[in-house]
């Protein structure tokens, strides 16, 4: 475990807080909230969330959901909706769940300790550390990417982030900065000046109020801290989706099991194991699979362009082929439901479907296979 002498951490702590006071322009719709229901909406929103992103849907969620009644009161489809285009979907069903929880089991007040919201579905650590400085001002230092970073590089620490023993280091270095009595501003000033000077990419040394005493920055090691050993290997999916309508209605059906997009719906598809399948798929074996499926009834109505979705670990390659069917068969009439447009609307897609979907190529554009 690394000694760092206290008055290093004092220097660290009176810059960060200097800084916070005098510098920090970072805007955003929460900060200095102290709502607890509003900075809870926050922090689940901003799991895994650019601040960028997140602000729209904070102000959705605030102005369709003011109180956390109005949000345990929703059908979970309508929330679904709203998060639609987020990702991380688990988030917005454990959101949902402890938003009925709060309302249901503890009259609308969430805990206002650190282990009481940590007990909380979908509130880890970090999110109980935000909630708990943030609402109460209580002195849990906050740890996440910009944290680390930060800490890192000022206190030239190698050791890995993604380790065990780093994360250990790092937690017990995060609460060893934090001023006990200022946890709320604190905890933004380390987050903010991590986002916006201390970045992973092109960081503003020159600006930065920590400088002058960052090991990083004297032993030319901004690059390089801070260290991981894992890096996240992505895989690519190739998928093939049919958009078949009929009467005007077009077949759709809520995705089950465990893998991405739990809970969205989706069209009928068919997935290829590798780009070459999928590209010969497209080319020349769709016609048989499509007969075999959907019967020879059917018009082929057009070909959408290659569409492509990065997730967090993987890469979503897909083409979206439009068939106007004369009559649904059994199998499709039994597992799939058919929906007017109206309908459509209120239904939660995964981005690249809904990407699709939005551009109505597919209703303007002739087929040309």
């Amino acid at each position: 475990m690394h000694l760092v002498p206290p008055l290093r951490l004092l220097y660290f702590r009176q810059k960060l807080l200097r800084w916070h006071e005098r510098e920090n322009k970072r805007q955003m719709p929460w900060k200095g909230e102290k709502d607890v229901y509003k900075i809870w909406l926050s922090e689940i929103i901003l799991q895994q969330t650019r601040v960028e992103q997140g602000r729209d849907y904070y102000l959705k969620f605030i102005t369709q959901f003011p109180k956390i009644q109005q949000l345990a009161k929703a059908p979970l489809e309508r929330v679904y909706k709203l998060w639609e285009g987020l990702g991380y979907y688990n988030r917005c069903k454990n959101l949902h769940h402890t938003a009925q929880t709060v309302v249901r089991e503890m009259g609308g007040k969430f805990p206002d300790t650190y282990e009481g919201l940590l007990g909380l579905k979908g509130v880890g650590p970090y999110t109980a550390a935000a909630i708990a400085s943030f609402a109460y001002n209580l002195p849990h230092a906050v740890v996440d990417g910009n944290v680390y970073r930060l800490l890192s590089r000022f206190f030239g620490i190698a050791e890995p982030t993604d380790s065990k023993q780093g994360q250990a280091l790092f937690h017990t270095l995060a609460q060893d900065c934090l001023h006990p009595q200022k946890a709320a501003l604190y905890n933004q000033a380390i987050m903010d000046l991590g986002a916006t000077v201390c970045k992973p990419d092109l960081p503003q040394c020159n600006i930065c109020p920590l400088r002058r005493k960052c090991i990083a920055y004297e032993q030319d090691l901004v690059s390089e801290l801070p260290y991981r050993t894992k890096q996240i290997q992505k895989r690519d999916r190739w998928f093939v989706f049919f958009s078949l309508h009929h009467n005007g209605q077009m077949a759709v059906r809520k995705r089950e099991g465990k893998d991405i997009w739990h809970h969205l719906y989706e069209l009928p598809h068919y997935e290829a194991g590798s780009q070459k399948d999928w590209e010969l798929f497209v080319k020349k074996e769709y016609k048989s699979w499509i007969s075999s499926h959907y019967g020879r009834s059917h018009s082929l109505l057009s070909f959408s362009a290659a569409y492509r979705q990065p997730l967090t670990h993987q890469h979503i390659h897909a083409v979206f082929i439009q068939l106007n069917l004369k009559q649904p068969l059994p199998h499709l009439r039994k597992n799939w439901q058919w929906v007017n447009p109206a309908a459509r609307s209120r239904l939660a897609f995964p981005k690249i479907i809904n990407q699709f979907l939005d551009t109505k190529e597919m209703m303007n554009k002739p087929a040309d296979r």
